[in-house]
């Protein structure tokens, strides 16, 4: 049964960062109490696709190249570390799970870290594959 915050039966995927989950690029996480709150009553699927592509936390920060997150996965833009090292498999792979996530739990919906490679609503690689895909989002942290 459905309480006043949230619909017990709603899966909504979570930046797990924003849940406390330690697995952003330093080490830490950017936990958002009102994420959080907003969301009890509902089945919160935390993510992280950077680790969930095969990264290691900490990593080395990474940035967009060329392009958005739309354009990577046309393979018109590209992920690159500070290191000049290539991850845009791992940040394409990321993606495909947290989709593969959204898709087993019924997720229509995504809360995702602002301003992230990944998860970035206005740029991300996630963000740009899970829109695709028709889950609407909403940016927080």
């Amino acid at each position: 049964m459905p309480d006043a915050r949230g619909n017990q039966n709603e899966a909504v995927l979570v930046s797990a960062c924003l849940l406390g989950v330690c697995c952003r690029y330093d080490g830490t996480s950017r936990e958002e109490p009102r994420v959080i709150a907003d969301l009890a009553g509902t089945r919160m699927v935390p993510i992280c696709p950077e680790q969930m592509g095969g990264l290691p936390t900490p990593r080395v920060p990474c940035d967009l190249v060329g392009g958005d997150g739309a354009d990577v996965l046309e393979g018109r833009a590209h992920v690159v570390d500070k290191d000049g090292v290539d991850r845009t498999a791992n940040f394409i792979r990321g993606a495909e799970e947290s989709l593969k996530l959204a898709q087993r739990f019924g997720a229509r919906r995504a809360v995702l870290k602002a301003r992230s490679p990944s998860c970035g609503v206005a740029s991300g690689v996630t963000a740009a594959l899970l829109r695709k895909n028709g889950i609407s989002m909403e940016s927080a942290g």
